[in-house]
């Protein structure tokens, strides 16, 4: 019987389908590196959210390890490298998150515009600071998407339905889908020079680390607003810091950073951002989607072979996997 350890908070539902499919399952939440690494060895299967680090010394003491399933989206806390050097698949949630992330980023971007954060916290105090909160309409503005998959095309369909004019950098975007889309695809310079807002979806990649720096700030229209709900390390959290007290960026509204969890920045001082503890996929149909649609995976995988939604290998039937 394959044995599946789940390291993180997911959904009880998850364990059900473990059992109901016949894996053995155990829940330990909370290790530390070397408590995980000292019970590793027993199990089949690992499925995790963010905590938990699945690094090359996790792999390496990791001996029965066949899959490691991330109730989620974003995988930089895999050594997908090493996992695939030693035959062990890794598999994400890539749909099951992605409306309550994009829902997440257009409400920053309501917050940012009207400045509601800080006019609730005012008015809470007993001010009546009324001509001190001007916002700025969406209506008409341009919103630059840097990534345009899953996530970044519903905040396109969500913005296009505002009445926003939606510009789009992706390479992996066709033209096609993009006249689907009603977007217009763009380069990144370009982007950078026309949109009023700009919001991040795309994941971390070397290519992709401190795309937001003072170089790209610099060639961005002078009262920009920038929002990101995908991953920390796509901005330079100084370089826009200056921009920020020097005017040129008008505000930004972060729900990732650098480092997590992030319990000081000088980005906390500014008025003009809004700050979220990495909330994105914080909603309850989204933390069930993904703990149901990873629990499904790991078991079809481990009972029949079939993949799915693997990083770091190609989909495969159950019809198929036999024969391969």
């Amino acid at each position: 019987m394959p044995k599946v350890l789940i390291s993180d908070k997911l959904s009880p539902a998850a364990v059900a389908i473990f059992q109901a499919r016949g894996i053995d399952t155990d829940v330990k939440t909370g290790l530390s590196p070397a408590e995980l690494r000292a019970i590793i060895g027993d199990y089949d299967g690992l499925a995790i959210r963010s905590a938990t680090k699945v690094t090359a010394e996790l792999l390496a003491v990791a001996r029965n390890l066949k899959v490691v399933g991330r109730a989620g989206i974003g995988v930089d806390n895999v050594d997908v490298k090493s996992a695939t050097a030693r035959g062990v698949v890794v598999m994400n949630t890539p749909h099951g998150n992605a409306i309550t992330t994009a829902e997440h980023a257009i409400a920053l971007m309501f917050a940012l515009a009207r400045q509601i954060p800080e006019a609730s916290a005012s008015t809470k105090a007993g001010k009546w600071e009324k001509n001190r909160f001007m916002g700025v309409e969406l209506h008409g503005k341009t919103l630059g998407l840097i990534g345009c998959g899953n996530i970044g095309s519903i905040v396109a369909d969500r913005a296009v339905g505002l009445k926003m004019k939606v510009i789009a950098y992706d390479p992996f975007l066709s033209e096609a889908r993009a006249v689907a889309l009603g977007v217009e695809k763009v380069e990144l310079h370009d982007l950078f020079a026309r949109a009023d807002i700009i919001t991040l979806h795309t994941p971390l990649t070397e290519g992709t680390r401190n795309i937001i720096d003072a170089r790209a700030i610099a060639r961005m229209k002078r009262g920009v607003r920038i929002i990101n709900c995908a991953r920390g390390g796509l901005i330079v959290e100084q370089d826009l810091h200056d921009a920020l007290v020097s005017g040129h960026v008008a505000g930004a509204a972060l729900d990732v950073f650098e480092t997590e969890p992030a319990t000081e920045s000088p980005l906390f001082a500014l008025e003009n951002v809004v700050c979220t503890p990495h909330l994105g996929a914080s909603t309850a149909e989204a933390q069930e989607n993904v703990a149901l649609q990873i629990a499904e995976q790991m078991s079809d995988f481990l009972l029949t072979g079939a993949v799915q939604n693997a990083i770091n290998m190609p989909s495969v039937s159950a019809e198929d996997a036999p024969r391969l």
